[in-house]
C-alpha cells in the first residue's frame, strides 16, 4: 500500500530542490523519511542532497542507512564511495568502490575512483588494474587514461605507458601531450 504522507513530502522535496532551495528540500525529505523510515530511495536522496552541500559525514550516514535496506544497490555503493572519498575516509571509500564494482563491473566511475584512491596511496599496480577497467569501459575518457599512464609510469612499465599514450593521442591529444610531458616520454610524441 502506498504511503501518501511519504509521497506528499517527497514531492515537496522535489519541488524545493528544483527551485534551488536545498535546505527546504532536505526538510521535506526528512518529513518523508519520518513517514516511511524504510524507504531506501528517500534515504539515498537525503544522501545526495547532503553531498551537494558538501556535508560528507551526513551524506555518508544516509547512504549507509539506504544500503542497510538495499545492500545490493551498486549505484548507492558508488555514491557511498564518492562521499567517503570527498570526506577523506580513503580506506572506507576503497571498500565501497570495491563493493560497487563487485555488484556492477561496468561502473566505470567506481573503477576510476578506486584507481585514483590506490594511486593516492602509492599502490600503483592496484591503481593500474582499476584504471585499466575504467579505460576499457570508457575508452575516450582522457582523465582515466592519463591516470592509467601515470600508474604504469610509477610501476616502471614503459611499454604500457607508450601504449596508453598512443591510445590517448587518438582520442584526447591535449591530455596525451600532458602525459608525454609528465612521464618524460618525448619519444612517444
Amino acid at each position: 500500500m502506498m504511503n501518501f504522507d511519504r509521497v506528499r513530502h517527497g514531492l515537496r522535496g522535489m519541488l524545493f530542490n528544483t527551485l534551488g532551495q536545498r535546505e527546504r528540500a532536505i526538510a521535506a525529505y526528512l518529513d518523508s523519511h519520518r513517514a516511511d523510515p524504510a524507504h531506501a530511495a528517500t534515504l539515498r536522496t537525503l544522501g545526495w542532497l547532503e553531498a551537494q552541500q558538501e556535508r560528507w559525514t551526513a551524506a555518508e550516514a544516509w547512504f549507509v542507512r539506504a544500503l542497510e535496506i538495499e545492500p545490493h544497490d551498486a549505484h548507492a555503493w558508488f555514491n557511498l564511495g564518492y562521499v567517503r572519498d570527498k570526506g577523506g575516509m580513503d580506506d572506507a571509500a576503497i571498500a565501497a568502490f570495491q563493493r560497487a564494482t563487485g555488484l556492477n563491473p561496468d561502473n566505470d566511475r567506481a573503477w576510476y575512483g578506486l584507481g585514483m584512491l590506490h594511486a593516492r596511496h602509492g599502490r600503483h599496480a592496484d591503481a593500474a588494474a582499476a584504471l585499466t577497467e575504467a579505460g576499457r569501459l570508457q575508452p575516450m575518457n582522457g582523465l582515466a587514461w592519463y591516470a592509467l599512464g601515470m600508474a604504469w609510469q610509477h610501476c616502471n612499465q614503459p611499454d604500457k605507458v607508450a601504449a596508453v599514450i598512443e591510445h590517448t593521442l587518438t582520442h584526447d591529444p591535449q591530455t596525451a601531450q600532458r602525459l608525454i610531458r609528465d612521464t618524460g616520454r618525448s619519444d612517444c610524441a
